[in-house]
């Protein structure tokens, strides 16, 4: 388990080895030590440190002016500051201290009683954010097995539609074959245009098998790669089912390039044009379209999915991303918590939402990738 670790500052060692003994006497913690603010800063972009104990009279850069730059420092601005002083101990300097982020004082000598009780609170509030994070972990954990569950079967419907067409059109297939036989019609040509077509059907289905382990592959790792080719991948899964529910879908795709797992952005994928599709059933809508959009802006890839299945529910924006929230009578609520979480968490992207007046629009944005020459 990671430790809670304290950074001293002071320009006298005498100082830091009397502080350490007396810390390291009552906690389980790192500690690490600097002569000056000029090193502390060194060492605050290197490691993580969830709490300073700084003297404020020091050489070049004293206490205050430490502060003062901490706090203009977006990784070091939010972590707490004792100031350790045997001189600044009257109002006036202790405000000032207070305003640049500044948690406590501590007056020289040091009474151990108070430091340890003051420590003891910083530790323990880092204890209870780990179990907070810990406990987060696990829910993500167990959201995320439930969404590979989900996506198992959803892919399992879409190999259905895929591998039914083909094994339809073999069945007619062998059908002909007994009715040419029986009919004296079985030729050279016959033969060629029945090993063709059916060799056709079987690389096909072939095809489609690769496709759903390469899906499920859980070795793949991030590298590179361009948006169209995993939505061209996604949308020849689809195809049957789409064609099935009348569902047409365009696309306008640009030459944007991301860095991740393409078959976590098929899920995304999968999971946000399965449930238009569902929507479109649920609705009985007539007219279903699908648009997907790739553009660049600034250093961002984006990515927009857009129909008009009716929309989501003016009271249910702001939940819909929150985990177990379904408006489905069977759902099970995890499918756009996960699509959130994987963009983030997988493409370090966002994912937002706009209602239109006949749908709703899914806006991707993630950093674009680009070869560095």
């Amino acid at each position: 388990m990671e430790k809670f670790t304290i950074l001293l500052v002071d320009d006298i060692q005498e100082n830091i080895h009397s502080l350490k003994i007396l810390i390291e006497d009552s906690f389980d913690v790192n500690i690490l030590s600097v002569l000056s603010a000029q090193d502390a800063m060194q060492i605050l972009m290197k490691e993580k440190v969830d709490l300073i104990l700084s003297d404020i009279q020091m050489p070049e850069i004293d206490g205050f002016q430490f502060a003062e730059y901490l706090k203009d420092i977006e990784e070091t601005k939010d972590i707490p500051i004792i100031f350790i002083t045997g001189i600044y101990d009257n109002a006036e300097y202790q405000k000032k201290g207070f305003d640049l982020g500044a948690v406590e004082y501590i007056q020289k000598p040091i009474d151990d009683t108070v430091l340890c009780a003051k420590l003891r609170v910083y530790i323990d509030l880092y204890d209870g954010k780990r179990k907070n994070e810990r406990a987060l972990d696990k829910k993500d954990e167990i959201m995320i097995h439930q969404s590979k569950m989900a996506t198992l079967g959803e892919m399992i419907g879409v190999i259905s539609h895929q591998l039914k067409q083909p094994l339809n059109i073999m069945s007619l297939y062998c059908n002909d074959v007994k009715d040419s036989y029986n009919h004296n019609e079985i030729d050279d040509k016959f033969v060629e245009e029945f090993h063709t077509n059916t060799k056709d059907q079987i690389i096909f289905m072939t095809q489609t098998i690769d496709s759903f382990m390469d899906f499920f592959n859980p070795n793949k790792i991030k590298k590179p790669f361009y948006i169209k080719d995993t939505i061209k991948k996604t949308l020849q899964l689809l195809d049957k089912q789409m064609e099935n529910n009348n569902i047409t879908i365009s696309s306008n795709l640009g030459e944007e390039q991301i860095f991740g797992v393409d078959t976590e952005l098929q899920q995304v994928l999968l999971n946000l044009i399965t449930n238009s599709k569902d929507a479109f059933i649920e609705r009985n809508i007539e007219s279903r379209t699908i648009s997907i959009t790739t553009m660049k802006k600034d250093k961002y890839a984006v990515l927009l999915i857009e129909d008009n299945a009716g929309g989501i529910q003016e009271e249910n924006l702001q939940k819909i991303f929150n985990p177990y929230f379904t408006t489905k009578e069977h759902g099970t609520g995890t499918g756009l918590y996960m699509v959130k979480l994987v963009i983030q968490s997988s493409f370090s992207g966002d994912l937002k939402i706009q209602t239109l007046p006949n749908g709703s629009k899914f806006i991707i944005a993630i950093p674009a990738y680009s070869f560095v020459e």
